[in-house]
């Protein structure tokens, strides 16, 4: 049994023309919702039609704008009647790097986008989602709770999409409404095998410091239906891989001393080396 019926629910997913919020239209297309799909993709528009001309709706907005994402709400709800459901998946992870030679630029726009990017979408459909007793969902990552190190800006965006998470966890709840946050491994995606597949660097790294079991990706469709499924329950969370759960619940435990490891590790010290020498 579910607790959330999504059929005839609205939906709307930010970075919606990209991998993963592609996935996640379909998957939620298939359980009868409809979808509002925004993403900063100039053909956003056309890219929504074909996915389904009837059920599916884009509108280009960057996430950075607030403004723009009132605008988008604004269409959607008048486009479907109303929002039932956001989806903050808009997202980037920038180039590997150390933070002591990262351009500000560099930072400043990951922590837009993942961070300030999040809130404005939270804030553009609250009203919504507090009005139809709705869900949001955010996407967070396992790099919430593990080491940074060469990607911390994203490391950070990531941590607090956490936390933005849990406190909506609590304060929506005397409104009848929920938040969920999903936490995914490496997704195979445009975003990872840019960022992560064409660089050697970071990928000598995330071999050294991730034992091979945690290194399984996964693909779009997969996190799509955890997605789905997570709003189906209203979860608090989802994480997938499973695998990576424990890591998630010991962390208080088990992370100072892997942090401890880490920082005496030679090899590991030497491939942060490369990544600070660009």
């Amino acid at each position: 049994m579910t607790a959330y019926e999504l059929a005839d629910k609205v939906v709307l997913i930010t970075g919606g023309t990209g991998g993963l919020g592609s996935a996640t239209a379909r998957a939620l297309l298939a359980r009868g919702a409809r979808v509002g799909i925004v993403d900063l993709h100039p053909d956003t528009p056309e890219l929504a039609v074909r996915v389904s001309p009837s059920g599916v709706a884009g509108f280009t907005a960057d996430v950075c704008d607030r403004d723009a994402l009132d605008d988008a709400v604004a269409q959607i709800c008048e486009r479907f009647g109303r929002v039932d459901v956001v989806i903050a998946n808009a997202g980037i992870m920038g180039h590997g790097c150390t933070l002591h030679t990262m351009p500000a630029p560099a930072i400043d726009k990951v922590l837009a986008v993942n961070v300030n990017g999040a809130l404005n979408t939270v804030n553009a459909a609250m009203k919504q989602i507090v009005a139809n007793q709705g869900q949001i969902v955010l996407i967070s990552s396992v790099f919430a709770f593990l080491n940074g190190m060469g990607a911390i800006p994203y490391a950070m965006s990531k941590a607090a999409v956490e936390q933005l998470g849990r406190g909506l966890r609590v304060e929506l709840a005397q409104h009848g409404a929920s938040a969920t946050t999903a936490y995914f491994s490496l997704i195979q995606t445009d975003m990872i095998r840019n960022g992560v597949d064409q660089d050697p660097t970071i990928g000598k790294l995330l071999t050294r410091t991730t034992p091979r079991p945690l290194r399984k990706r996964l693909e779009p469709d997969q996190a799509a239906h955890a997605i789905a499924h997570a709003i189906e329950h209203r979860s608090p969370r989802v994480i997938r891989p499973a695998r990576w759960t424990p890591l998630s619940v010991l962390r208080g435990v088990i992370n100072p001393a892997i942090d401890a490891r880490l920082a005496r590790d030679l090899k590991v010290r030497a491939l942060l080396g490369k990544l600070e020498g660009r």
